[in-house]
């Protein structure tokens, strides 16, 4: 190499990690961005399994159910968190690949105080009112489950503002080109919740208030190290809280982009209520036991978990090609974007592919792992809803990556629909028809009716949108 050209390369400014996503190969950048992810995400579900997994053994099963009475609760903190988290995080992709950094970072700023916002509100309705509220999470009068849920639930309100940072912030920090910085907080937050996981339940003896301690004083610690680097010179944009000035216009730009997202967790928090709610009201009837209605959450709460564990990765392939296809669709790089969502959907399918065999070859062992010593209704109903639900998992990876595509291409309102689709247009009336007939196994039943449902009709909409995205490859070659 002459003289010159090693200079011209040593004065070459180097680009910085959000460019790169317009100039590295596509398949290079799926697995650079989704490992940390889907390691995060991973670990993540790990570290709620755990709780599961102690407090089924060191407590009981009926405690289970108890967790299970307060997932809608928490699914409605995340709905929060994905509104402000990931429709900053779109809006900062899109903004970085256009080259207004400034805009990006007001983003920020807006999602920390947005989350900061919501969290306080959400603790000072909910606290005051637990009781009642706990009352409404679908377990018959005098449930065992009840106790449990309040309990657990109580202590994670009091740090619900660490749960909201940790969780929002992480996919802005994605979304400018660090998803290591995202994938060692969530290391880190499962790693300690484990490890108080095992301090505050096995050895202090708290019972499921341990497992609401662990989660926040872990997430705490996360929040911490989140916004250290955010505030630090490393970061492409950084957050500047002390010259924040709000701008309605920005809110309702993170706010659309995020919706979507939102819906989904949202009406998924119906759709767990309505669920639960089926549950006690069915499973005291059917199970043949007095407790049969806490028997069947507990169920369900194993199967939830174990799902979860599965369907994580998923979204850490989602969440790993969303500033991917923001960045280049902002960059009008078509070409590029198809081809990372056609690399997303096919490492998403594989994902729910092997977590269905792992539902119909090992049900059993699954719900032993939860309750070694669980009783004869317990093993008897979890393993074949566990396979009944699972029956259509292998579609799922095609629905969620689809969903974040129309977000992306700046069409919204289809993307709200899809995420309506399964959680409540489909789902909801499917449990509510099929319990009246069937009863408790109507409800489990209802999962793979809707979720096959929903699949044909994504399938018509994504057709129409890879169309276009195919005309506006043509029309950029023909430039």
């Amino acid at each position: 190499m002459s003289d010159k050209s090693a200079a011209e390369q040593q004065n070459k400014p180097a680009l910085n990690p959000s460019a790169l996503l317009g100039t590295d190969p596509v398949g290079k950048l799926l697995l650079r961005y989704s490992i940390p992810a889907i390691t995060g995400m991973v670990v993540n579900a790990l570290y709620s399994l755990v709780d599961r997994i102690f407090i089924g053994n060191a407590v009981n099963e009926i405690a289970l159910g108890g967790i299970s009475l307060v997932m809608p609760l928490m699914t409605v903190g995340m709905a929060f968190a994905m509104l402000f988290g990931i429709g900053a995080a779109n809006m900062i992709s899109m903004r970085l690949g256009q080259g207004k950094k400034d805009e990006a970072e007001s983003a920020l700023n807006h999602c920390f105080y947005l989350l900061i916002g919501f969290s306080i509100v959400l603790m000072a309705v909910a606290l005051p009112l637990l009781d009642p509220i706990m009352s409404l999470m679908g377990a018959e009068e005098g449930s065992g489950a009840i106790e449990y849920g309040k309990q657990y639930f109580r202590i994670i309100l009091y740090g619900i503002v660490f749960f909201m940072l940790s969780f929002g912030l992480s996919h802005c920090t994605r979304a400018q080109g660090f998803p290591s910085i995202t994938m060692i907080g969530m290391i880190l937050g499962a790693v300690l919740n484990i490890i108080f996981d095992a301090l505050f339940i096995l050895v202090f003896q708290w019972g499921v208030e341990g497992a609401g301690w662990a989660t926040i004083v872990s997430q705490f610690i996360v929040t911490v190290y989140i916004l250290f680097f955010a505030m630090s010179k490393k970061a492409t944009i950084r957050l500047r809280p002390f010259s924040f000035k709000l701008q309605p216009a920005v809110v309702f730009q993170i706010m659309a982009f995020g919706s979507a997202q939102f819906l989904l967790q949202f009406l998924m928090s119906a759709v767990q209520l309505i669920n639960n709610t089926s549950m006690g009201w069915y499973g005291s009837q059917s199970l043949g036991v007095a407790n049969g209605g806490d028997i069947a959450l507990a169920g369900m709460n194993i199967h939830g978990a174990i799902l979860m564990l599965i369907l994580m990765p998923v979204f850490g392939i989602n969440q790993g090609a969303q500033p991917i296809l923001g960045y280049n669709y902002g960059a009008k790089k078509f070409e590029r974007v198809l081809r990372a969502y056609l690399g997303a959907i096919s490492a998403a399918t594989l994902i729910c592919l092997a977590g269905f065999a792992v539902f119909m070859i090992f049900p059993v062992q699954l719900v032993r792992m939860f309750a070694p010593d669980g009783s004869e209704a317990i093993m008897q109903f979890a393993p074949r809803a566990m396979r009944i639900m699972a029956l259509i998992l292998p579609l799922s990876g095609f629905q969620i990556v689809s969903t974040n595509l129309f977000v992306v291409t700046g069409r919204p309102k289809i993307s709200i629909f899809m995420s309506m689709l399964r959680q409540c247009i489909a789902l909801i009336p499917c449990i509510l028809i099929f319990g009246k007939i069937w009863g408790l196994w109507g409800v489990i039943a209802a999962t793979p009716v809707a979720d096959g449902f929903s699949f044909i009709i994504a399938c018509i909409l994504i057709s129409f949108e890879l169309k276009k995205l195919k005309r506006q490859i043509s029309a950029s070659k023909s430039d």
